[in-house]
């Protein structure tokens, strides 16, 4: 028995639905890097340091880590389409969140929430795009999906900071609109999963690690969370950053430094696709430490933002790869966990590191905690690729 949120005669084709699934997928992506411009405004406006930024910006990939080990897996008893509205409506609470509860608590729950809501909907909507594809195949990724979402956010966030009257309401209140629409909408999708008439006993995500491939494993997932302590630098604290080491305040520019990073990941995913895996780690881990090492020495704003191209480039092929590589590690029958596992990983990356950036922050200068930060990322990538370039 399929699950049924509409009609069957409200029901779209499968074509469509890819689009309307891979739009809503990109579209709660978007919203869960909104915020980064802003969070300077927040600053301005209640004078808070630049750690508590860090500890908003944690609560979110706390939210994406416990929805994964939790919730990731629902939607193969639970159905794809009402597991994927939910998680919209996850991201429109949030939205309201933002509104309603503005001061710093209310911010740390909105995040968490939104993180909670993201979890849920890229492990639904990547599963869902790959089942649609398989009859309707339009010429879209999911992976691109994900990278091109998530680099519009930060843009989009700049240009309602620096043209809208109320920048700290009215992108929120634009988003919470659009994901109840599009929630409404992805109701009306075709859905890829029979409901079992007797449901399995709920347990969280398995976490798999294959014995015979564990250092592998390692320098894969090792190689990932630097990935993402990367990618969480720009997302958290690029306004920061360019207001106070780079004396560059603009709201606009604030967006568009995690906009060209998260661009620059899109972008090589998809011109550097035929890639064998072996070359996309080589590419990743090159690109990832040349940008480390410019950002470390970046005085000037045309630097700044090269160090974020190279750096976007590097952790788009170098995660990609990553997943390919520990993909290939496990067989069919835990391929999902030990992909959950190094989920998991990488968020970490997104939580640990940021956090001690801030607290470095308070008593060091940004410039020589960006250093310090740069050296044990390029620590991390040697060491990385020491263990998964000769498996690759």
């Amino acid at each position: 028995m399929s699950v049924t949120l509409a009609p069957a005669r409200l029901r779209m084709s499968h074509g469509w639905g890819f689009r309307v699934v891979a739009v809503a997928f990109a579209t709660a992506l978007a919203f869960s890097t909104v915020p980064t411009p802003l969070y300077a405004l927040y600053q301005q406006r209640d004078g808070f340091p630049a750690f508590l930024v860090t500890v908003v910006f944690a609560a979110y990939a706390v939210g994406v880590m416990l929805s994964l080990y939790l919730a990731g897996h629902v939607s193969d008893w639970l159905g794809r389409r009402r597991v994927l509205v939910a998680g919209l409506l996850a991201e429109a609470l949030a939205a309201a969140l933002f509104l309603l509860w503005p001061e710093v608590p209310g911010l740390i729950v909105a995040r968490l929430v939104s993180g909670a809501g993201i979890g849920v909907v890229t492990a639904t909507a990547t599963a869902h795009l790959s089942e649609l594809r398989t009859q309707a195949r339009p010429g879209l990724a999911a992976t691109v999906v994900n990278a091109g979402g998530l680099a519009l956010g930060p843009l989009v966030g700049g240009l309602f900071a620096r043209f809208a009257d109320q920048p700290l309401h009215t992108p929120f209140a634009v988003f919470l609109v659009v994901l109840l629409g599009e929630a409404a909408v992805v109701s009306l999708v075709p859905e890829t999963v029979e409901r079992r008439e007797e449901r399995p006993a709920y347990r969280p995500q398995r976490l798999s690690l294959p014995a015979a491939a564990r250092s592998e494993f390692a320098g894969a997932a090792i190689g990932a969370f630097a990935a993402f302590a990367l990618s969480g630098l720009f997302m958290a604290l690029a306004p920061t950053l360019l207001a106070h080491e780079l004396h560059e305040p603009s709201r606009l520019l604030a967006g568009l430094a995690p906009f060209t990073m998260l661009g620059s990941a899109a972008l090589a995913q998809i011109g550097l696709a035929r890639l064998r895996t072996r070359s996309q780690l080589r590419a990743g881990y090159a690109l990832m430490g040349a940008g480390l090492v410019l950002l470390a020495l970046a005085g000037s704003l045309p630097l700044f933002f090269a160090a974020s191209a190279l750096a976007g480039a590097g952790f788009g092929l170098g995660f990609r790869a990553a997943v390919g590589t520990v993909a290939a590690l496990a067989d069919d029958l835990t391929r999902g966990e030990v992909l959950a596992a190094l989920f998991l990983a990488a968020y970490a990356g997104l939580v640990l590191p940021v956090l001690l950036i801030g607290l470095a922050m308070l008593v060091a200068p940004g410039s020589v905690v960006l250093a310090g930060f740069a050296v044990l990322e390029l620590g991390l990538l040697g060491w990385s690729a020491r263990r998964t370039l000769g498996r690759a």
